[in-house]
């Protein structure tokens, strides 16, 4: 098979479903017949992911035909802009890093369009929300296969503008329209450290004679400016840190996770999608494209280990006392984000991409597993009033007990490969880097339990027991309250739970099953030596992740402790999992007894530690008080003094207006007058007589005479 054809035609891939955005697109603004036609949108959609799909697959296989040296092909376009010393092409890089990341949004990204067919079925937009699906995919693409800054720039600020239009898809609702600009606004926070970032690199290499943006030269160059410090901080730290603001931003870490949770008031698929395949995995992955600044900027990394560690446990926490079936699933990827970062900040930039992968099949089983059950569910997503769902939908059941065990880092599914990878170098890390790094690892285990068992908490309220019997555990006030995922289907008559459709569980099987053998691309050489089985992501990594210092190199004999840990780790996530199994099953009485005797502990996480609240108080709040002092010193003191000049200006006008009126035109017209009364005298002279000019000349002649005489 000849494959190069692929890599000459690799714009294909996201030209695909950025022509699947515009025939949708325009169709459903001109309200052309078509789109009334639900079978085309959606075939449109689905088949450009389709073939966006069939190419990336394509890419992939001409790239492993090669020797790994050669892995990095860059497809050219045209030259997109140049100014100065700045020159930044439209062309795709295409490499190992790239190549698993087109996998990963265009696979994940077209089951999740299949799964929207049955999921948004009845929506009366359905048109526009695989519009905006197609665009969202397009502008994930461009952000993976740019070779250059702006290019990943212009597709960081591409999923953030979809995440607006998707998190706000049902906007009739304030709440839905206000996480959309939530999302949004907290973003640009981010995004504006990250230009920062981007300019201080830029301008630093180009005061060292190599002004470029694009990776590769951004590489080969980059260790001229290692020493290099502004304000006495070293540069590439500076930049480091600037770019990893952004990717707090983009990623949901303390302190920009706030707007990932509301973003749960979007459709499901749409859920799915920003927590699987696209927008939340950008920080991960710019970090792995950097990788040779971070390398070279160490107290940068361990800001992004410490951040990441951090936010695992923190976000953990949060999900303990969580009753939304999606807002648990929300902050277990904020915490599972946590544990990419803090992979990457180890130096172990494999591991950290490894485990966005794994996570893509999971977490996207999950959340699409969450749709069904609220689907089955007549729109019901809190987890009191669930109960007994097995028997009712047993594929969704299978498929997201598969899913949560991936996640909870059980063997040998996926999760745990990747995971363990993580906390092995965070452990190793405090042993030839810094201490720092074993607190760093004992938060990531602690919140590798608390991931087991809060997981295992939402299987057992959803799936076991009797339907509805801790429906009385809902307070009044929520009970009355409306559901965020109620806009695309109708109400059914009867109100039994009921399994989803074909194209749901189809979706759900297939990620289902890459979350129980995707880890065995990855197995670390621990076990992978006694069995001779390589780690295949890895070595496909290494070529362009070959800067950090977080993998196995050659063949050396593995340390009886990490064999110690990995037992370790496989030992809490069973525990954990077990008690949240025991306790929502068996002892539901343990929770309660808990509840009672730790009540502030439970208000605590249950309220989400009060972030947004006390966002709201510190910082909306003062922001909006310092709007209103502006408004106020813009209408009282800026228009104040701009109209008492205003006021002046009128009155001198009128002081000037007298006075050219009365002196300087009445002394024109008083010249005027004068000739004009002296014309009229000496019109009088002018008789037409002889006699009178007779008269008047022989008076001039004796007037002569006198003079003369005189």
């Amino acid at each position: 098979m000849n494959t190069q054809f692929f890599i000459d035609y690799a714009w294909i891939i996201p030209l695909a479903p950025l022509v699947g955005f515009l025939i949708n697109g325009i169709g459903t603004f001109l309200k052309l017949p078509y789109v009334r036609s639900k079978t085309v949108v959606h075939t449109i959609a689905c088949g450009a992911l389709l073939l966006s799909f069939i190419f990336a697959v394509g890419v992939f296989l001409h790239l492993s035909s090669l020797e790994p040296e050669a892995r990095s092909i860059t497809r050219y376009l045209y030259t997109w802009l140049q100014v100065g010393s700045l020159k930044a092409d439209a062309a795709f890089l295409l490499d190992p890093l790239s190549s698993v990341m087109m996998l990963i949004i265009t696979g994940v990204g077209f089951l999740i369009h299949v799964y929207s067919i049955g999921y948004m079925a009845d929506d009366p937009s359905y048109s526009r929300f695989f519009t905006y699906l197609n665009l969202f995919c397009f502008a994930m693409l461009l952000l993976v296969m740019g070779d250059n800054l702006l290019m990943l720039f212009i597709g960081w600020e591409g999923v953030g503008l979809c995440s607006y239009l998707l998190i706000g898809f049902w906007f009739k609702e304030k709440a839905n329209a206000q996480a959309g600009m939530k999302a949004f606004v907290v973003n640009r926070i981010g995004d504006f450290a990250f230009l920062l970032g981007m300019f201080l690199l830029f301008w630093t290499m180009y005061d060292y004679g190599h002004a470029s943006v694009t990776f590769k030269e951004i590489g080969q160059h980059v260790g001229l400016i290692k020493d290099v410090e502004v304000g006495g901080w070293p540069v590439l730290v500076l930049v480091g840190i600037l770019l990893f603001i952004g990717a707090t931003g983009k990623s949901a870490q303390v302190p920009l996770y706030v707007w990932l949770p509301d973003a749960m008031a979007g459709p499901t698929p749409v859920s799915g999608l920003i927590h699987a395949a696209t927008m939340v995995t950008a920080g991960i992955y710019m970090i792995g494209r950097l990788n040779f600044v971070y390398t070279l900027a160490p107290e940068a990394l361990v800001v992004v280990a410490t951040v990441g560690a951090v936010t695992a446990l923190f976000a953990a926490t949060i999900g303990f006392a969580q009753n939304d079936i999606k807002k648990v699933l929300a902050y277990s990827t904020v915490s599972q984000l946590g544990y990419m970062f803090l992979g990457m900040g180890t130096g172990a930039y494999a591991a950290g991409i490894f485990h966005l992968m794994t996570h893509a099949f999971f977490k996207a089983c999950l959340f699409l597993g969450s749709g069904s059950v609220i689907l089955g569910m007549h729109h019901e997503q809190d987890m009191r009033k669930m109960g007994g769902l097995k028997k009712y939908m047993p594929v969704t059941y299978w498929t997201f007990l598969l899913a949560t065990i991936a996640i909870a880092g059980i063997f040998p599914f996926s999760g745990f490969f990747s995971k363990d990878e993580i906390l092995w170098k965070a452990f190793e890390a405090g042993g030839h880097i810094s201490s720092w790094y074993y607190v760093l690892w004992g938060l990531g285990i602690a919140g590798a339990m608390g991931t087991a068992f809060y997981m295992f908490r939402a299987v057992s309220m959803t799936f076991y027991g009797e339907l509805g019997a801790r429906a009385h555990e809902v307070p009044a006030e929520e009970a009355s309250h409306g559901h965020d995922d109620d806009h695309g289907h109708h109400g059914h008559g009867d109100h039994t739970p009921h399994e989803s459709p074909k194209t749901m569980t189809f979706a759900l099987s297939v990620l289902a099953l890459l979350s129980v053998v995707g880890g065995f691309l990855g197995i670390p050489y621990a076990l992978g030596h006694f069995f001779h089985v390589p780690n295949f992501f890895e070595h496909w990594l290494e070529p362009v992740l070959n800067h950090g210092g977080g993998h196995h190199g050659g063949h050396h004999s593995v340390p009886p402790i990490e064999y110690g840990l990995m037992i370790f780790s496989v030992a809490i996530a069973l525990t954990a999992s077990y008690l949240g199994y025991l306790f929502y099953t068996k002892r539901q009485d343990l929770p309660k007894k808990f509840v009672a005797k730790f009540p502030k502990l439970h208000a605590l996480a249950l309220n989400k530690y009060y972030v947004d609240e006390i966002y709201q108080a510190l910082v909306v709040n003062n922001l909006l008080r310092l709007n209103n002092f502006l408004s106020a010193f813009d209408a009282k003191v800026v228009d104040g003094a701009v109209n008492a000049v205003g006021s002046v200006v009128r009155v001198y006008s009128r002081v000037m207006g007298f006075w050219d009126a009365t002196f300087v035109d009445g002394l024109v017209n008083g010249v005027a007058q004068l000739v004009r009364q002296l014309g009229r005298a000496l019109r009088k002279t002018q008789t037409g007589r002889i006699q009178n000019y007779l008269y008047v000349a022989m008076l001039g002649v004796v007037i002569l005479m006198i003079w003369r005489m005189l």
